[in-house]
Order: C-alpha cells, then sequence, then structure tokens
C-alpha cells in the first residue's frame, strides 16, 4: 500500500463546471476473470448479478464490448492509459513511468484519487499503476515477488522419496503411470491433509468485502472533493473459493470447503484429458459463478454507502472485466494468452452516467475507448497521447458507429516477470459485428470466423471463402502493426526498460497469477 505525499500541482476547476456545483465523480469496477455471458444483465440465466441488473434502466449496457490484450497484463494499458498493450514494443508490460492515464488526469483536476486492488500483482507500482493516486493499496506483500530460498542440501522426508521414485518407475509404462497420479492425487486429498476449516481459509485474493470495507472508510473521508475510486476485484478468479454465504444465494449452499479444495485441485491437473474434466465443470462454474454473486453484494453494499453519504446522484460508475474465463468451451481452462475466443475477449461493460442516455449498444466497442469516453463524460479534457476516442457524443445521441475491436499479446507469455518470456510472437484477433479474424504470427496463419452463423467460434471458414472481407481484415492488422512501429515513444521505452532492470537487480523474478 502506498499512501502518496506531496502530489503534482492541480488545474483547478472550469468555471463551467464551478457554475454547475461539485464535478461529477468516477467509480470505476474492474472484475478479474469476468465473461460478458456470465453477468445477468447481458442474459446469463444464473442470478449472478441481481443488484447490478437493478442498474440496468439507469445504464448503458455495452453488448459487445472487447478487451485490447489478454490477459490483465495486456487489458489494463488500453483501460488505463489507452493504449495498446504492444504499442510500447512487446518487452514493455505495464504503464510507462509519466504515461497519461486516467488516474493522473483526474488528479491533475483536483479530485481525489483512490485504488483498492484485490492482490494482483499485475496491478502493482512494479508496473506503474500507483501513478496518480493519492491512496494506492494493492493489498500484496511487499516480500511476495521474491524467490523462496533454500539450502544447498535438503533432505526430504522418506516417504516423499519414496513417492518419486515410485512415481518415476510408474510414469515409465503409461498406464501404470496414470493410475499412480490418479491413486496419489486421491491420496493427498483424502488423506494426507487436513480438512480445510473454511472457504476463508482456502482463499488465496482478499474477498469484495475486504476491498469494498476500505473503499468506504475512504470515501467517508473525501467529504465535497469530487474523486475518483478504483476498485479491482479476484474474487471470480481462480482458484475458485467464493465465501459460504455466496453460495447460498446461488443456491449451491451444498459445496463446502473440502470439496471446493477438491474441485480445484482437480481441475488444475495437467495430466487429464477432456473427458475426464467434464464431470467437474459444472460444480467448478458454480463455484465460479459464486464469485460473482459475491461481487455484486458488495457493490451493493458500497452504492448504500454512496447513497448515505449523498454521493451516489452525482457519481458515474463503470464496471468492466479485463478478460474472461474458459470452462472447456474450446477445450481449455482459465484464460492463458494462447488463443483469444469470445469468452476471453468479450467483457461486461455497465456505464451509468446520472441523467445520461440509457441503451444497449450493439456494436463492437474496445475498452481502448473507455477512458477517453469516461473523460467526455466528465467533461474533463482528453489527453493526445490516448489512442481511443470518445464515443460520448455517439452515446448520447443513440447513435451507432462502425469500426472494429482490436485484441493483442503475446502468445504463450504467462509470466511477464521474466523479459524473455514477453519476446515471443504476437497473436492478435479483430473483432467486427459479423467477422471476426485471429492472426497467429508464430505459424503466420489466419482464422476467419463468422460470428453469426458460427458465435461459439467452432468452425473457421475456408480460406476461399470471405476473400474481400479476410482481405479487408488482414490490411486493417497490418496498419495497426506499422502504426505501432511508427509511433512508437522511444523515451517511454527506455524509461520502462530501465524501470525494470532496477528491479530485476533489486530482486529475482518469479511465477505469479495472470
Amino acid at each position: 500500500m502506498s499512501d502518496k505525499g506531496k502530489r503534482p500541482e492541480r488545474v483547478p476547476q472550469s468555471q463551467a463546471q464551478t457554475d454547475m456545483g461539485i464535478p461529477r465523480s468516477l467509480l470505476l469496477v474492474t472484475v478479474d476473470c469476468l465473461r460478458a455471458d456470465h453477468a445477468g444483465f447481458l442474459g446469463y440465466r444464473r442470478p449472478t448479478t441481481p443488484f447490478l441488473d437493478s442498474l440496468v434502466t439507469e445504464s448503458l449496457v455495452f453488448l459487445n464490448a472487447i478487451v485490447a490484450g489478454s490477459p490483465t497484463y495486456y487489458s489494463f494499458p488500453a483501460i488505463m492509459a489507452s493504449r495498446y498493450p504492444l504499442s510500447l514494443g512487446r518487452d514493455v508490460v505495464g504503464l510507462a513511468p509519466g504515461e497519461s492515464t486516467l488516474a493522473t488526469v483526474l488528479d491533475r483536476r483536483g479530485y481525489a484519487t483512490g485504488a483498492f486492488l484485490a492482490g494482483n500483482p499485475y496491478l502493482s507500482p512494479r508496473f506503474g499503476y500507483d501513478a496518480g493516486f493519492d491512496v494506492f493499496n494493492d493489498f500484496l506483500n511487499p516480500d511476495e515477488n521474491a524467490r523462496e530460498t533454500r539450502p544447498e542440501t535438503t533432505t526430504l522426508p522418506s516417504r516423499t522419496c519414496l513417492n518419486l521414485l515410485l512415481g518415476d518407475a510408474c510414469h515409465r509404462l503409461k498406464p501404470v503411470g496414470a493410475l499412480y497420479d490418479e491413486l496419489y492425487f486421491q491420496y493427498c486429498m483424502r488423506s494426507a491433509s487436513a480438512p480445510p476449516p473454511s472457504m476463508d481459509a482456502l482463499r488465496r485474493f482478499p474477498s469484495a468485502d475486504v476491498i469494498v470495507d476500505h473503499a468506504a472508510e475512504w470515501l467517508a473521508n473525501c467529504g465535497k472533493q469530487p474523486f475518483f475510486l478504483w476498485l479491482h476485484f479476484m474474487d471470480p478468479h481462480a482458484p475458485y473459493y467464493p465465501p459460504q454465504q455466496a453460495l447460498e444465494e446461488m443456491g449451491d449452499a451444498g459445496i463446502d470447503a473440502r470439496e471446493a479444495r477438491y474441485l480445484n485441485s482437480y481441475w488444475n491437473r495437467s495430466d487429464l484429458g477432456l473427458q475426464r474434466l467434464v464431470p467437474r465443470r459444472e460444480k467448478v462454474i458454480a463455484l465460479y459463478d459464486a464469485g460473482i454473486r459475491w461481487v455484486d453484494i458488495q457493490m451493493e453494499r458500497l452504492v448504500g454507502k454512496l447513497r448515505a453519504l449523498g454521493l451516489w446522484d452525482d457519481c458515474v460508475v463503470a464496471l468492466t472485466a479485463d478478460h474472461g474465463e474458459e470452462f472447456l468451451d474450446h477445450s481449455d481452462r482459465y484464460h492463458a494468452p494462447t488463443k483469444l475466443p469470445e469468452e476471453i475477449v468479450n467483457a461486461p461493460l455497465l456505464l451509468r452516467v446520472p441523467g445520461a442516455a440509457k441503451g444497449s449498444p450493439q456494436q463492437p466497442f474496445s475498452l481502448l475507448h473507455l477512458s477517453p469516453t469516461l473523460l467526455n463524460a466528465l467533461d474533463v479534457a482528453i489527453p493526445e497521447t490516448f489512442l481511443g476516442r470518445s464515443y460520448w457524443p455517439e452515446l448520447q445521441r443513440g447513435e451507432s458507429w462502425q469500426g472494429e475491436a482490436l485484441v493483442e499479446c503475446i502468445k504463450g507469455c504467462t509470466n511477464p516477470f521474466v523479459t524473455e518470456k514477453r519476446l515471443g510472437p504476437r497473436l492478435v484477433a479483430l473483432r467486427e459485428s459479423r467477422f471476426k479474424l485471429v492472426f497467429d504470427f508464430a505459424t503466420a496463419s489466419d482464422s476467419l470466423f463468422d460470428l453469426q452463423a458460427d458465435p461459439g467460434e467452432l468452425s473457421p471458414l475456408p480460406t476461399d471463402a470471405e476473400k474481400q472481407t479476410r482481405r479487408r481484415l488482414l490490411e486493417k492488422l497490418r496498419q495497426h502493426i506499422s502504426g505501432s512501429l511508427n509511433l512508437r515513444d522511444a523515451a517511454s521505452v527506455l524509461a520502462v526498460r530501465l524501470r525494470d532492470l532496477q528491479l530485476e537487480l533489486a530482486q529475482p523474478a518469479v511465477e505469479m497469477c495472470a
């Protein structure tokens, strides 16, 4: 946690804003791993978001909001700084020192700025996300990134040594090795470990109620000053350990902590094929959905606090996600940057601006445009460095727009703390209303999907189909790559590299969550 001291000089509000009274505040809520199709306000059949659903009558609900990158470390440069994640180069992760962001802009405009982020290591000062915040609490242990050190000689328990030898012998015969893996897993789950006392004891990240508690206390101290509050919830992120209350609200009270540990461990096994995982899928989704429901419950509590403080009527609210989550939809789990299907790139986006237009825009809306649109809604000037543009005029008038959303990442980069892992080939998707092109630079191959005829992206079109569409999207992809190279800010790249070098010299990198 950092509680900033002296801030840069703030720009006074314009006379027009002063005449209208106190400027509107902004609440930005980002929910890790929240699939668009698991939100009630986007048509999900299970009651994951009853409170957020109630805000639909006073909000814009985007049916096709698309992230600009995935996972977290490729998504947030667009959300916070309106920049494509690879526009400063493949080796740059996070925000650059001195880069204009939603927080730095509002900080200079005199807003109180606070961030409470539930322990995601990629949203930390290490990657520049504290810039512009008076109070920044990422709930990370400062020593969490330090590699565990062990003595050069370690004596293993005799039982462990025996299991290692037995496992090695069994894996020389594949059928016997698979049987050994299953027996050993069941032994570890049922006999070798004590029953967990509760979900809370197993949870890796602070739950949404903890984040809201801190945010509510901060709001109470803001007085009449306009504020920008950013909350990031990790409740739907694996491993899935929702509070028991959320399971009860979802009608899944029968899943206890012991079963949840078993399900998470089983779901995480790399030795199982699709057929073995499918029978556990529904209960794993039940845990995931309960995490979403807990966010919804805490959002209701937070809005209640805003109302009690008299802040709700002048508060713009945007709720979205950094990416989705896969549950065998395309034979995979979680959200590794190995493919870009809709369940990963289609994010929920609910935007409430008091007294403004409502509706459900259907056109693709890249989260690259979120910050400019929010600033425009607040009547705050948009930095020239933002690559996105404001769609606030179209949204106010209820007009549609043309265009596509682009998503990019480095294929297979699951640990950006290791610089070398950032330097792989790109994976890029271009998403229009009907068509979606995915280009894999590792294989120099493209796949074109007709989302009207094939919404599940199960069958890419033949190479001789929709030739003009494919050619047009490939040309837009070429223009994007060329533009990224030509507009690259050398000073920002150098600043990031120097920061990374200083941190690498200070402490080695470790495997972290995505």
